[in-house]
């Protein structure tokens, strides 16, 4: 008996919604860098994963720089209590998904 295997050269296909969404999170995360890159964080310091703390050095004014730019960039406001609570760079992606 021979076996045939057909294999496909098509992506799998997506919803709509999850297509919307990596678009949406490629927008997203672009801004996070040209965000980060006004604060003077190193092209090469960049990542997901970086923390704001220990890989990016932030300081009080780098944090004042951050959340003027990430409010006017992305359009909203952000108290406080939600900047103490972002230790990575990936959590400031997180925090925009809650307040969409």
């Amino acid at each position: 008996m021979t076996r045939i295997f057909i294999y496909s050269t098509m992506p799998p296909v997506r919803s709509l919604n999850e297509i919307t969404f990596n678009m949406e999170s490629k927008q997203i995360r672009r801004n996070l860098y040209r965000i980060l890159r006004k604060t003077g964080v190193r092209k090469e310091n960049i990542s997901l994963e970086a923390s704001f703390d220990e890989d990016l050095h932030f300081d009080s004014t780098d944090w004042t720089i951050f959340s003027y730019y990430f409010e006017d960039i992305f359009n909203v406001k952000l108290e406080d209590d939600y900047l103490k609570k972002l230790r990575y760079v990936n959590d400031s992606i997180g925090l925009l998904m809650q307040l969409a």
